[in-house]
């Protein structure tokens, strides 16, 4: 299977290429100047070169908080660069995976959300990326899975884990929220996923393996509750112990409001794709060993 996917340098693109060349697939990653979302022309002759059987839009503006100030490149990058990538594989007639947020959520219910919520993003991040899906399903809806996930980290770019085992290095405590809950999700347990989804979209023509989904880890935790999880595995690794202050969002305000709860229910791309990513706390441990392998 040949996956082309936009983007060259994101966590799930790098994951991606990594999970890809061990199951025998081949990914093909296009990014700027060959594919650039803010220029459309580029974008079928990137694709259409790569001569894929699936397409995986995953490249993105993923600034949350700059988003709120460069609304109009948010949307240019997530709404219209999702819409012309949306067109280029229906114009190739090849399945599409377009990759969006649980920011497509307000965080109030008390439960995980589930596909059919009505999404009520909190702020021009979410806003972009759920117009960007409206997108995607009116210009090839038919042949296209939408895959939501949450709170990504990985052996690669920049992240949450990573950036606490950097912090660590220097601090005896560090202050984190506690009053958001999400499924912290390994960038390689989606690349897994993505690549059963293809699979699945190329070999099967069935309409109920398009559409929405929700695709994240197992088990919840709070920002504070993954850091304690990281900084126990480093620890065990040899490292310093680092004190965990909790704290709420207030006592950390930022330009963008975060949903408090972005738990996300994965029933549906399980019964549908048979999908079902591993616990946060198997994959965490996967990821902090690499990282700790690097940095030490």
């Amino acid at each position: 299977m040949r996956i082309a996917v936009t983007g060259c340098l994101g966590q799930v693109v790098s994951a991606l290429r990594e999970r890809a060349a061990k199951t025998g697939h081949e990914v093909i990653a296009l990014g700027r100047p060959m594919l650039d979302l803010l220029a459309p022309a580029t974008v079928l002759p990137a694709l259409k070169t790569a001569m894929p059987d699936v397409v995986v839009s995953a490249a993105a503006y993923t600034a949350v908080d700059q988003a709120e100030i460069d609304a109009p490149l948010a949307h240019a990058t997530n709404t219209a660069g999702a819409e012309i990538v949306a067109w280029a594989a229906r114009h190739l007639g090849v399945p599409l995976i377009h990759l969006s947020t649980d920011y497509v959520f307000d965080g109030s219910l008390d439960r995980p959300y589930m596909e059919t919520d009505q999404p009520s993003p909190m702020g021009t991040y979410g806003a972009s990326k759920l117009a960007g899906e409206h997108a995607v399903l009116a210009v090839h809806g038919a042949n296209a899975a939408i895959l939501r996930t949450a709170w990504i980290y990985s052996p690669f770019g920049r992240n949450f884990v990573k950036t606490m085992l950097m912090l660590a290095k220097d601090h005896d405590e560090i202050s984190i929220v506690s009053d958001q809950l999400g499924n912290p999700t390994s960038a390689l347990d989606i690349a897994d996923g993505i690549i059963t989804v293809a699979l699945n979209l190329i070999n099967n023509k069935d309409p109920l393996l398009r559409g929405v989904f929700h695709i994240a880890a197992l088990g919840d935790a709070s920002w504070a509750d993954l850091a304690l999880a990281v900084f126990r595995t480093s620890a065990m690794l040899g490292a310093s112990s680092v004190r965990v202050n909790r704290i709420t969002s207030t006592d950390r305000p930022a330009l963008a409001s975060r949903p408090a709860n972005s738990r996300l229910n994965c029933e549906l791309i399980s019964n549908r794709h048979g999908v079902i990513l591993p616990n946060w706390h198997d994959s965490l441990e996967t990821v902090v060993r690499r990282l700790s392998a690097v940095t030490v």
